[in-house]
This record gives C-alpha cells, structure tokens and sequence, in this order.
C-alpha cells in the first residue's frame, strides 16, 4: 500500500531540495524536429533557473537554441519530477559571472575549465509536475506557465 500522499506545499520543498542538491542529475529531452534527443547532464538551480552545462556543438544545445525548450526529469520512477522549460539565454562559459559560479558550486565539475567549445544553457521552468505513486498524480502540477501554484 502506498503512502498517503504529500501535500503540494511538500511537493514543491521536496523539489526545491532535489533541484539544489549537489551534483544533480536530469535528462534532457530535446527535438531536432526529426525526433527526441536525450540525455543525462548535470544542472544546477540558480535564481530559480535551470542551468546546464554541455558542448556549444552538442545535440541538446543545438535542439534547445533552434527550438527554444525542453523536458527534464529527475528522480526515480517512485519520485518523478517532470519539469518542461524553455530557453532563456545561452551563455558561453568564460562570460557566465554568477551563472557559472553557482554552477561550480552545486556540480562536481566546472565548465569554465573545458574551454571555449562549452556554453551555459539557462532555462526558465514553465511546468513542473511531481509524484511518486498513483495517489499523487491528483494535483501533480505544482507550478503552471512559469507560476508555482503553492
């Protein structure tokens, strides 16, 4: 049996937890209008942004700059966070300031070290949704077009 459910206000701490956690890892999903791109990268949460770190030339990047958004998920399958975020600003890693010193900070690397070939992907969260068994997908949205609802 499952447990009862979290309120949405626990939700939302168990995220916020999560998304600051050092060295968090997501998958990205991304299209290249022929089909899905995914893959693993470690983020980090600052001034309630998503920022990645990958290859200028890579296939997330490339996806996200043409496209302008993504999905990531992190968690497990009995802890889901689905978040879908578009693109803020790209930012390549030697002129990233505070941007590139959070990342350091939470990540257990620093892209500012890989060259000039990596960018900083910012992406600003339009929804995020959590659950961990089917008595929590009831209410599962906990922020809807940029706006937490809790």
């Amino acid at each position: 049996m499952a447990d009862e459910p979290r309120t949405r206000t626990q939700r939302k701490a168990d995220v916020l937890e999560l998304l600051s956690a050092k060295v968090a890892d997501t998958w990205v999903a991304t299209s290249d209008g022929d089909g899905p791109y995914l893959v693993p990268l470690t983020m980090a949460w600052f001034d309630d942004r998503i920022v990645l770190a990958t290859a200028r030339d890579a296939p997330t990047a490339r996806n996200l700059v043409a496209r302008g958004g993504a999905r990531l998920a992190l968690g497990g399958t009995r802890d889901v966070v689905m978040i879908d975020a578009s693109l803020e600003r790209t930012l390549p890693v030697a002129d990233a300031g505070a941007v590139g010193e959070a990342y350091a900070a939470q990540s257990d690397w620093d892209p500012r070290t890989a060259g000039d070939g990596y960018v900083f992907l910012v992406l600003l969260p339009a929804r995020v949704q959590a659950w961990r068994e089917v008595n929590e997908i009831p209410g599962r949205t906990l922020m809807r077009d940029g706006a937490w609802l809790v």
